[in-house]
């Protein structure tokens, strides 16, 4: 059965489990949609799974084709010179494979449906802004996919560019602009979400360290699955290595332990190297983290609410609560003040509006008390 969404469909179990997924056909993968439909969560999740599946390279080309050497000075033959080079290499392995998967994917697509001919063989001369744009906008439906594409593009002409390569004398995706996003991406815990889930998972629950965790130093999941006691030195704070960029920029974090924190800790069960660990008592993969907490989500009837939901819960108390950009870049390792921006200027809106409402109170409003004493009305 199709539903609203390009490419979702809904499938029900042996169980009676209704079950929905994206899949574009033939040679693409089949991913899951785990998420509620008729939420923003859906939608996000949809936009999610398409940028996945963009990223995948397309299976239903012979082999032979996937693999035919470049013509030189094709805009495939610079790919694959940028995958060959130093810059390529020091990046994350995932960021490697999901960067590579995306530009393959660009490079198989046909230019027009009235033409043969690939994106990957267009000579670099003519592979302009509005090549870039058309790539771009096939993926429109799916803001998300449709950046990774402009962004992976963008890396690749920088690099080309370098005085060192000299490949290129532009870069035809440098003012290709993002396209907007439909929503604001993974739910944002409130607080009165945080305390159901707490009641629901009581302090000295795996699930209740793990909730402290997320909310309480503001780590990604990714890093959250790495923390253990070690970690805390002295002087009572947490350090460690985020895990984005480690290959490239290793980035050494510092954050003091909130004494609800500390109180979390010493009332849990702790596992060896790691805070949280598995029913094996090995440490969580980050997937396997963010599966084992969206069941921890549903026990609470959090159905909506996930792990990354709570590092945007923090971001969004630490604003509310007048912290500044700088601080916040601090706290959750953003290295841009644009990405704390977001949170600050929500939360200023909301203090100047506080402030400023009284400026169209106009007092007694003609029939107002009128009604408001009409015991008949």
């Amino acid at each position: 059965m199709k539903i609203a969404f390009p490419y979702v469909y809904k499938d029900t179990d042996r169980h009676k489990n209704d079950r929905y997924y994206y899949w574009r056909g033939k040679g693409h993968p089949k991913i899951r949609i785990r998420a509620v439909p008729g939420t923003s969560e859906f939608a996000t999740a949809c936009e999610a799974a398409a940028a996945a599946c963009a990223a995948a390279p397309d299976r239903s080309q012979p082999a032979s084709e996937r693999t035919k050497a470049p013509i030189t000075n094709t805009y495939k033959w610079l790919c694959m010179q940028y995958f060959a080079s130093a810059e390529y290499a020091q990046l994350d392995a995932s960021t490697c494979r999901v960067r590579r998967q995306i530009l393959e994917k660009t490079w198989d697509e046909q230019i027009s449906s009235k033409d043969d001919m690939r994106f990957g063989d267009v000579p670099l001369g003519k592979f302009t802004a509005k090549a870039v744009g058309v790539l771009r906008d096939r993926k429109a439906g799916f803001p998300e996919a449709a950046n990774g594409r402009v962004k992976a593009i963008r890396q690749v002409f920088k690099w080309a560019g370098k005085p060192e390569n000299d490949y290129v004398r532009g870069n035809p995706a440098r003012d290709i602009e993002y396209l907007r996003s439909k929503g604001d991406g993974f739910h944002t815990w409130s607080i009165d979400e945080v305390r159901t889930f707490a009641t629901r998972h009581p302090i000295g629950t795996k699930a209740h360290l793990a909730l402290g965790l997320l909310l309480f130093t503001g780590v990604r999941r990714s890093d959250v699955v790495k923390l253990g006691r070690q970690m805390i030195r002295s002087d009572g704070w947490l350090y460690f290595t985020e895990s984005k960029g480690v290959g490239l920029k290793p980035k050494v974090r510092q954050l003091p332990l909130l004494p609800v924190m500390k109180q979390i800790i010493e009332k849990s069960s702790l596992g060896n190297l790691t805070f949280l660990v598995t029913e094996f008592d090995k440490p969580f993969t980050a997937n396997g983290f963010g599966n084992w907490f969206r069941k921890r989500c549903d026990e609470a009837g959090l159905t909506h609410c996930s792990a990354h939901g709570l590092r945007k819960a923090g971001a969004t108390i630490a604003a509310n609560n007048g912290a500044t950009e700088h601080q916040l870049m601090a706290i959750f390792g953003w290295e841009s003040p644009k990405q704390a921006a977001l949170y600050t200027r929500k939360a200023n809106r909301r203090q100047l509006a506080g402030a400023a409402m009284h400026f169209i109170d106009l007092g007694d409003l003609a029939g107002v008390d009128d009604v408001e004493g009409d015991d008949e009305g």
